[in-house]
């Protein structure tokens, strides 16, 4: 009874430091590894002596097995297929031949530096080609970058994870058989990621089956078929094939993105959840068992070995692997610099240890000592540093581009054309079929489905997309359109059009929710002005001469309701126009001008019959008399949003 509860306590210590280090990590917006590692350093038997993952015995290699299992079959199962196909070049290079010159380097490195025989050298670098999505993904949930880079470095993490793991077996294998035929290992290291990938297509395409036909099943049942049947494939393919059921795991959750299953929104939160309870519990349990005398042992020469790696190895695989690709030298820069081992690694490296150990080979010790040092100076270095490596090189996702518009009306259409002939990707959302058929009609993307549909907002791209904005006739709507997206998505630029005071409170999104345009915004009476044709399309650059003047003049004539700010242009990226934004110098500002006359009168005085909209740069807003300064009226603040 006394062992079973020892066992009990450390489970629970485990969960409660792992959840208070995910607490603490969210709080000061640092990685959760970071906590993860000096919370379970300081448990273990080095420091205080709260925790030994000894007493777990074998329960301890059924623990790890299980929830890499949750954790990859997660990584697969949020892969965005749409961006992995923009950077498949690069992938494909990066979990092949990078894979390869990260084992060749830092074998050698570990050899030379490290002063490790070439076997143990060897399958140190094997523990360390994988990044791991345990690590990447929270640090570029911190850390935005655009679409391309994010897509590369978490593509890598989950697929190459399982290609390391078993590269690793298949060199301890060849350790422990010293006389195996270098052929033999090479056909096992395929035979397994063979074997995975089949069991885990097929498993991936049943449970999406599954899920779309058994209606009768509950949201939360489905969530735990799913788990069921992830474990059962995990255990299938281990029973074939040893280390197998990795690929598995990740395959099945790759399947089941494509197949688009219903309510995939919410399996992906409940694996989320599982995911970060098992990698809190990893974590702290791995890095309990490390001693803290093992890494004082390893010396400089290992110290050294970790740097060839990260500062050697990685940079020169990023520029091999991305030789062709359409990735500028700051975006490869910033891929050399983030690359963090994460869970595969601490987790392998443990079993390993034991492992060496049981079998009477020296290393083992120090090859877990190695490899969480690896560990340790990738994600305080790489980790803590990334985002001000991301600001430093311009690559943030505030300069990410294209926009989704909720609302299908002619202001709306006319924002969307304006994006799309910049060369942005534009998606409209309304559930007016009027209104979507003349979308189409204009060449612009556009579905048929309400704007609270979160399924669709995924489906139309707004995780990797710079701008929402909602702008129906409803001004409380479109508020709470914006807050759900806000909260769901996080894309950089929230904007919705409401009025001054809404019913509705937004004090709870208010660092989030812009309101977009003007304050106060007739939408209607604009939407009318666009069909009848009593708008000018026009531009404006604010120049330094007459600057405040200029300003001035444009607030007037939009306090007198004659015109309403679009979009600007400022250092190159086009954004639509927050209501309490302030200008600046250089900024290109595209508005609409209020033009009443007959459409007779326009014709008369030389204005196009086109019903289509051309930017034009306007005499009575572009060419505006420099006034005295008794003249210049005073810029009235804008109104802060509520």
């Amino acid at each position: 009874m006394e062992a079973s509860f020892e066992i009990t306590l450390q489970i629970v210590i485990a969960v409660l430091a792992g959840i208070l280090a995910q607490v603490l990590a969210a709080f000061l917006k640092v990685p959760g590894i970071v906590f993860l590692l000096l919370f379970g350093i300081l448990l273990g038997p080095s420091i205080s002596g709260l925790l030994h993952p000894n007493l777990l015995g074998t329960g301890l290699e059924v623990i790890v097995a299980l929830c890499v299992a949750i954790i990859l079959f997660e990584g697969g199962l949020n892969l965005e297929l749409r961006d992995l196909g923009e950077v498949s070049g690069s992938l494909r290079n990066l979990v092949t031949f990078g894979t390869l010159i990260t084992l060749m380097g830092g074998g050698m490195a570990a050899h030379w530096l490290g002063e490790f025989p070439w076997p143990i050298a060897f399958l140190y670098a094997s523990l360390v080609v994988v990044t791991g999505p345990t690590v990447v993904s929270p640090l570029l949930k911190h850390v935005k970058v655009d679409r391309q880079v994010t897509a590369l470095l978490e593509g890598e993490g989950v697929l190459i994870d399982p290609v390391g793991a078993i590269l690793a077996v298949v060199v301890l294998d060849t350790i422990l058989n010293a006389g195996a035929n270098p052929l033999i290992a090479i056909i096992g290291l395929f035979l397994r990621l063979g074997i995975g990938g089949g069991i885990g297509a097929a498993g991936g395409w049943l449970l999406g089956l599954i899920l779309k036909r058994a209606n009768f099943l509950s949201e939360d049942l489905k969530n735990l078929v799913v788990l069921a049947g992830l474990w059962g494939l995990f255990g299938l393919a281990q029973s074939i094939r040893s280390e197998s059921g990795l690929m598995a795991t990740v395959v099945a959750g790759i399947v089941m993105k494509a197949s688009s299953v219903p309510e995939e929104r919410l399996l992906r939160r409940f694996k989320g959840q599982l995911t970060v309870l098992s990698v809190s519990v990893l974590f702290i349990l791995l890095s309990a068992g490390l001693s803290i005398a093992s890494l004082f042992a390893l010396g400089w020469g290992s110290l050294f070995t970790v740097l060839v790696l990260m500062f050697v190895v990685r940079p020169l695989s990023i520029t091999l692997c991305t030789l062709n690709s359409d990735f500028n030298w700051r975006q490869k820069i910033f891929l050399s610099w983030v690359a963090p081992r994460g869970i595969v690694s601490a987790s392998v490296a443990s079993l390993f240890s034991i492992l060496l150990t049981q079998r009477g080979i020296n290393g083992g010790d120090s090859i877990k000592a190695l490899v969480f040092l690896t560990i340790i100076m990738t994600v305080f270095v790489q980790g803590l540093t990334a985002g001000w490596i991301a600001n430093l090189l311009q690559i943030t996702s505030k300069e990410a581009t294209g926009a989704v518009i909720v609302g299908c009306n002619p202001l709306s259409r006319l924002i969307a054309r304006l994006f799309q002939e910049r060369g942005e990707l534009v998606v409209l959302i309304d559930t007016d079929p009027q209104a979507c058929r003349i979308a189409e009609q204009e060449n612009l993307r556009v579905f048929l489905s309400s704007g609270l549909d979160t399924s669709v907002l995924e489906e139309a791209g707004l995780a990797s997309m710079g701008t929402f904005v909602a702008m129906t006739s409803n001004g409380e709507v479109n508020l709470v359109l914006a807050q759900r997206a806000a909260e769901e998505f996080s894309p950089p630029r929230v904007l919705a059009v409401f009025p001054l005071e809404p019913q509705a409170n937004p004090a709870k999104n208010k660092s989030k929710v812009q309101q977009a345009f003007v304050s106060q915004l007739q939408i209607k009476n604009w939407n009318e002005y666009v069909n009848e044709g009593k708008v000018k399309l026009g531009e404006t650059a604010l120049k330094e001469e007459g600057f405040a003047f200029h300003q001035a003049h444009l607030q007037a004539l939009i306090r007198s309701g004659d015109l309403m700010p679009l979009l600007i242009e400022r250092d190159d990226r086009l954004m639509v126009v927050p209501a309490a934004e302030d200008w600046q110098l250089g900024d290109r500002i595209i508005y609409l001008l209020h033009d009443p006359r007959p459409n007779l009168l326009k014709r008369l005085s030389g204005a196009s019959p086109s019903s289509r909209l051309s930017l034009e740069k306007l005499p009575e807003v572009e060419e505006v008399p420099i006034a005295s300064p008794a003249l210049e009226v005073p810029l009235a603040p804008r109104t802060p949003i509520q």
